[in-house]
């Protein structure tokens, strides 16, 4: 892969691309990547980014409505996700914020 290439992985489902955040967090660096939200062309992307220098992953799905809380608790264990308010108490689960994007520099091949 060229140096600062961007390879853009497209999910059929939100379940197995947040299986990306499960792997991630049980990594021996432990980053939990963030998942965005970007109205694009019309469609509402979801995103998360992965990698570093030399070569990025974007991941990604597109769905016909904006997510419909702020929060995804995603369960460690099983990789059973629901949306949330905020963040909960259960120590089983990670709490990642849909952050909503206004802009970006990404060019989604959708």
């Amino acid at each position: 892969m060229p140096e600062n290439e961007i390879v853009y992985l497209k999910y059929q489902d939100l379940e197995d691309m947040l299986k990306v955040i499960i792997y991630s967090s049980q990594s021996m660096i432990g980053i939990v990547p963030m998942l965005y939200h970007i109205n694009y062309s019309g469609k509402h992307v979801l995103f998360l980014q992965t990698g570093a220098v030399g070569g990025v992953t974007i991941h990604y799905l597109v769905q016909n409505e904006k997510p419909a809380k702020r929060f995804i608790q995603l369960k460690r264990l099983s990789g059973e996700y629901s949306f949330v308010d905020g963040i909960g108490a259960d120590s089983q689960s990670l709490y990642v914020p849909v952050l909503q994007l206004e802009k970006s520099t990404l060019t989604f091949p959708t």
